[in-house]
């Protein structure tokens, strides 16, 4: 039986780097070819890559060779891209958000089911050896029953720094602009929000608030629209799990969540890196070091400059091979999830990141930007899917 392995790009901007650094952990994925609008781009990502380009997204569509489609483009071209690849019988696989409305997303989710098709959306950060050794600690039942969660999607003030000079290893620039116009929530809060619905579920409701904080990010963008840079937002879960969500390009870098349970606390530090130290406080028990250090700012009469985990480090099982990665800060392997789906598909099954999981974690996205209050969500899926 064949297997869904031949996989092709459209768009080859500062993220498919990223994509191409993890293609390598899967030698069982085949990158046909790629293509993307900008003629001057395509040439300059081909050659470093040593990649076939196609002339037009239409001859890639139309190439029998390609199972799935990667769609890396822009936000706002992500559901006419998605749609045509799904029309042209395409498997797809989306960088976020799947689309720009609840309303194109149903449309793309309806689609594929239709012509049964699998259509899948990033971050595959949830996929990482940190996610599974977390969700261990939860099904053995350290944590007991969890109840409350505080995740952050800080990322610090880029919009601050020599952003304008950011490259990529094939030599994209990083396009600031374009996402300070899209805003930080719709291109960082799934990272939180794929651990959250994977670990707890469906969210029944939520409320959120999202403003733009600092409107004068340089030169480039004082003639732009800015979308918002920072958002919260409270979720409640079927489970019973409440989580609250900070997302934000103007606090202190911080990815970390913190799971707090009737029997003590769990703290992943980094949700970007696949294998982020992880640490388990049972019973709310201090380490020996947090013993000193409490009892050395108690004397003191403040706090110390440097932040310490409380409990232990949980020790990951031995990896039989060391994952390819990007640079820091982006330690996520991003073809996870494309390999998922091709085995999902050649299996016969839906991966975790599809269908009504898909529609779900857009609708969350999308009502977390608009600050929607109260808000009831319309969509769902069955807990056991997860």
């Amino acid at each position: 039986k064949y297997i869904m392995k031949n996989i092709a790009f459209v768009g080859t901007g500062y993220v498919a780097d990223y994509y191409m650094r993890t293609l390598e952990n899967y030698p069982d994925l085949r990158l046909v070819g790629v293509w993307d609008r900008d003629s001057q781009r395509l040439p300059v990502f081909c050659r470093f890559y040593k990649i076939r380009p196609y002339d037009s997204l239409e001859a890639l569509l139309s190439d029998r060779e390609v199972d799935i489609v990667i769609n890396l483009t822009t936000p706002e071209s992500h559901f006419e891209i998605n749609r045509a690849a799904l029309e042209a019988g395409k498997h797809v696989y989306c960088e976020k958000p799947l689309a720009m409305s609840l309303e194109e997303a149903r449309i793309l989710i309806a689609l594929a089911a239709e012509r049964k098709l699998v259509i899948c959306g990033a971050p595959a950060n949830a996929l990482s050896d940190a996610f599974q050794l977390t969700r261990k600690q939860l099904d053995g039942g350290t944590l007991g029953k969890p109840t409350l969660v505080y995740a952050e999607m800080e990322d610090g003030p880029v919009f601050m720094s020599n952003w304008q000079k950011w490259k990529s290893r094939s030599g994209a620039p990083w396009p600031g602009v374009h996402e300070f116009e899209i805003g930080c929530t719709l291109e960082h809060a799934g990272y939180a929000l794929s651990w959250l619905v994977g670990l707890f579920g469906p969210v029944e409701r939520m409320s959120a608030f999202s403003a733009l904080t600092f409107p004068d990010k340089g030169k480039e963008t004082r003639k732009l629209k800015l979308a918002p840079d920072f958002s919260v937002g409270c979720l409640v879960f079927r489970s019973g799990v409440v989580a609250r969500l900070t997302c934000g390009l103007a606090a202190p870098r911080d990815r970390s969540m913190t799971i707090l349970g009737e029997k003590g606390m769990l703290t992943v530090r980094d949700l970007w890196d696949n294998r982020s130290p992880v640490n388990l406080a049972a019973h709310y028990q201090r380490s020996l070091l947090q013993k000193v250090v409490d009892g050395i700012e108690s004397r003191l009469g403040r706090r110390l400059p440097f932040r310490l985990y409380k409990g232990r480090t949980i020790p990951y099982p031995a990896a039989a091979q060391a994952a390819k990665l990007p640079a820091y800060p982006s330690q996520i392997d991003f073809m996870r999830g494309i390999q998922k789906q091709a085995e999902a598909i050649q299996s016969g099954q839906a991966p975790f990141f599809s269908g009504q999981v898909l529609l779900h974690l857009t609708e969350l996205v999308l009502n977390l930007h608009a600050g929607a209050h109260d808000y009831q969500l319309t969509t769902s899926f069955e807990a056991s899917e997860a």
